[in-house]
Parts: C-alpha cells; sequence; structure tokens
C-alpha cells in the first residue's frame, strides 16, 4: 500500500508518494508554488479556484508519471486559520483569508467572552483577528455578496474534489470556535461570530474517509478506490513528522512562519490539562492536542533578506553569518509580519536600531534571525512550565533544512537543552499520513533527527 500525502501550504501545494511505513518513494513529489498576495495594510490572502487548481496540477503530474498506481490512502497537512465566504452555489465571493492576514478587527462595541479565561481554556484560542469569532463578522460586513457559508480552504478544495468534506476536528480547532474537550462548536464563540452551530462544517467523526467524486475518479482513476483521511492542521502534523510527539521533546518549526509547540495524549471528554495564558492549544485528532506558540516571522524573514539585502549565496552566506554573528550589536523586532495570537502587533512593526556606516546586510539578516530565536526560547520556557519538565528540541521546516548557521542559532538561543535536527524535509506530509495511520505513538522513532546541534557560540 502507498500513501498520497498532500501538504497545502501558505506558500507551496505538495504531494508526495510514501510508502506503508509513510517514507517518500523516490522521485514521486509534485510541487506548485501559490501566490500569496500581501499589503501595507495587512493583509495576506489566497485565490481558491487557483488554489485548487495547483492542487489538481500536482496530482496530474504523479498520475502521469505513474507514482499514483498503488495509492490506498490520502493523508493531508493544511494550514490552519484561512476562511473564504461563499455564496450559495458554493462558489467564494471573496479571497481566502490567511493567517498571515491582520486586518479583521472585532466589531465596535464587542465585549468579547464573558470569562476570558475559562474561553481560553475550552477553546484553546482567544478572541482575536486570528480566529472565526472576529473574523466572520469582519468578512460578513465587508462582502458585497450574501454569505451562504464560510470555509477553511482545505475544506473548500476537498468540497469540489470528494463526495463529502466534513470538518476535521483538527482543521475545526484552528478556527477558534470548537471546544476542545466536547469536540462541539462552542455556544458562545459561535455567538461572537455571529453563526448558529447548525451553520458551520459539519465534524468529521473519528476515522472518517471520503472518496473523490465520480468526475473526478475519472480523471484520476487510480485513486477511484483511494479513502482519503480527515486534515490534520499543519503544525500538529509536523510535529509527529518531526518525531515529538509527547511532552519530552518539543517541535520547532521553521517553514513560512514559525512556531514551537509540544504534544501530549488527551483523548476526546476527558479533562484538558492547564494552559498557560499567553499559549494556545489545538487538536491533532481526538485522541491528541498540541499546545505552543507561533510567528508570523520565519522562513519568509530569511526569503524577503535574500531578495531585499542582496545577500550573498550558499556557502558563502554562511561563512558571513558566522562571522557576523559571533559580535552582534544590533538590536531588532522581528515581527515584519506582526504578531500572531494572543499578541496584537500590526504587521509592519519590525524594527532595526544601532545602524552605522559599517552595518552590513549580513549583520542585519543575522540580528533579524538570532531575536527569532530568542522569542522561541521564551515561549519554550512557557511550555516547559506547563508540563512540569524540560524538553529535548527538534528543529524541522524548509528554512530549517537551508541554514546550518540558523540552527546553531537555535542551539545557543535553547541551551542548556538538546537540540537536534530533523532532516527530513516534508515534515507536514509525513506527519498528516502518520496520523492517519493511527501511528502517532511510532513516531517518535520517526527517521531522520540527527544528533545534537552544535550552537555558535555568540555574544549576546
Amino acid at each position: 500500500m502507498d500513501i498520497l500525502a498532500l501538504d497545502l501550504g501558505t506558500s507551496s501545494v505538495r504531494g508526495l508518494v510514501l510508502d506503508a511505513d509513510a517514507v517518500p518513494r523516490p522521485g514521486a513529489l509534485a510541487r506548485r508554488k501559490v501566490h500569496l498576495v500581501t499589503g501595507d495594510d495587512g493583509s495576506g490572502v489566497l485565490d481558491g479556484p487557483r488554489y485548487l487548481a495547483c492542487l489538481a496540477e500536482c496530482l496530474d503530474e504523479l498520475a502521469a508519471g505513474g507514482c499514483l498506481r498503488d495509492v490506498e490512502l490520502v493523508a493531508i497537512s493544511a494550514q490552519w486559520h484561512s476562511v473564504l465566504p461563499l455564496g450559495a452555489d458554493g462558489a467564494p465571493l471573496g479571497p481566502v483569508l490567511t493567517w498571515m492576514d491582520t486586518r479583521p478587527e472585532a466589531p465596535a462595541g464587542g465585549a468579547g467572552p464573558v470569562d476570558p479565561d475559562a474561553f481560553h481554556h475550552r477553546t484553546g484560542a482567544w478572541w482575536h483577528r486570528c480566529y472565526w469569532t472576529v473574523r466572520l463578522p469582519w468578512l460578513r460586513e465587508r462582502c458585497g455578496s450574501p454569505i451562504a457559508r464560510f470555509s477553511g480552504l482545505v475544506e473548500y478544495a476537498l468540497g469540489e474534489l470528494l463526495d463529502e468534506a466534513p470538518m476535521s476536528v483538527s482543521m475545526a480547532s484552528g478556527t477558534g470556535l470548537l471546544d476542545l474537550r466536547r469536540l462541539e462548536w462552542d455556544a458562545e464563540a459561535c455567538d461572537l461570530a455571529g453563526v448558529r452551530p447548525e451553520d458551520l462544517p459539519a465534524l468529521a467523526p473519528q476515522r472518517w474517509r471520503g472518496r473523490l467524486r465520480t468526475e473526478h475518479a475519472q480523471r484520476w482513476p487510480q485513486l477511484a478506490d483511494a479513502r482519503w483521511a480527515a486534515p490534520v492542521g499543519d503544525g500538529a502534523a509536523s510535529n509527529v513528522g518531526s518525531g515529538c510527539v509527547d511532552t519530552s521533546r518539543a517541535a520547532v518549526t521553521v517553514g513560512t512562519s514559525a512556531a514551537v509547540r509540544l504534544l501530549e495524549a488527551v483523548p476526546a471528554g476527558t479533562e484538558l490539562p492547564p494552559l498557560p495564558e499567553q499559549l494556545w492549544r489545538y487538536r491533532v485528532d481526538h485522541e491528541h492536542v498540541v499546545t505552543g506558540a507561533a510567528y508570523s516571522s520565519g522562513g519568509n524573514l530569511f526569503a524577503w533578506a535574500a531578495r531585499e539585502l542582496r545577500l550573498p549565496q550558499g556557502a558563502e552566506l554562511e561563512a558571513a553569518l558566522d562571522r557576523a554573528g559571533a559580535n552582534l550589536t544590533l538590536h531588532a523586532n522581528p515581527r515584519l509580519g506582526g504578531d500572531r495570537p494572543p499578541g496584537v502587533t500590526p504587521a509592519g512593526a519590525g524594527e532595526l536600531r544601532g545602524l552605522s556606516f559599517g552595518t552590513t546586510a549580513v549583520d542585519i539578516v543575522a540580528v533579524l534571525m538570532t531575536e527569532l530565536c530568542r522569542l522561541v526560547a521564551a515561549d519554550l520556557d512557557l511550555l516547559e512550565d506547563g508540563v512540569g519538565n524540560p524538553t529535548e528540541v527538534v528543529l524541522g521546516g524548509g528554512a530549517m533544512a537551508a541554514s546550518a548557521w540558523w540552527r546553531g542559532a537555535f542551539a545557543d538561543a535553547l541551551a542548556p537543552r538538546t537540540v537536534r535536527y530533523q532532516s527530513n524535509p516534508e515534515i507536514g506530509a509525513t506527519g498528516a499520513a502518520l496520523v492517519a495511520l493511527d501511528r502517532i505513538a511510532q513516531a517518535a522513532h520517526v527517521g531522520g533527527i540527527g544528533g545534537r546541534t552544535s550552537g555558535m557560540r555568540r555574544t549576546p
């Protein structure tokens, strides 16, 4: 049996084929970049139909290469927090708001949750612009056509491809509307969002499986009998793919954005563990939760610097970063894209201080990357306080793969913890496959985790 793993990210759509042990098949990878439109007003949107077309192109490429013939299961890692309004015919009435969009704001005079602490404990979220509690009223005020319903990006895409596409509890938890213990839509959160629970997507039962519509099965006959598993939020999938599946090991993932997370077993219906006020909590599946913090800056920070600062490339850049990072004198705020919840700092809040005529482009990117490491370290302290024990750390994601220097900067910031590196570049897709296979516990022994990452001994 083979597994088709789809990674529906912010900057790209990827499809890859794995064997029955969730190991990638050589050469069975298709990727399409997607165009995230950002603006100085804090916008961060995608075009839903174009995104769906990119997914279809990936499937076409894999099918043409004969990679799908033994696929029996489709697993999906998808970006959390996205939302788009749909008309009565199911067509989008506007672009997809991604996690990066900081424009939504609460209605004037809105009071928020009656008991914010209890709300945070139940939903793992806050009354914040990142969640549907604020996003749905904001979209409703600005949409020029009547909205029949709201959908996440992955639910929109699967709604076009499958016979049915209920929302997984993992994706539902990212809306900020889900009661994480009861696994049902939270009444107070729905009131804040201005929707009734029955107006929201149906929630997928445990071990739900879907199938392609007839017309799509004709386009991709190799997938006609394949079962589609409920999607997993990208952060949760990355933890599993990094081998971080209990509270002894934390995942620090740097892709387009960045995050630090701990995963633990908390079956539906059981009491939720205490949740520090500055951290969020979402569902992996019906049996597990993931707790952590996220940042709008990550690989996009490095990409911005590479594009705008005319950095050297490859080994030359790594050597220059090593020289610059050994004696940092600049001060920086890496929040170019604003804050993720619970912070409310808007996009455009990045800062550099201490510039001189001797400052180089490499100095600038070195201090920005180092300051992000320090933000992660502070939030990992909170995570460890919540579980009562220190952790080992596994670094993962595309940005970590691209820079040994940045891995060393994390090792410095996270010391004295043991810091390792997951070399598998497809941790989200691999993690989603392991969740679909009910092998989360076994993921602690997933391949690709290397030895201890050495620090660079930088001067603070």
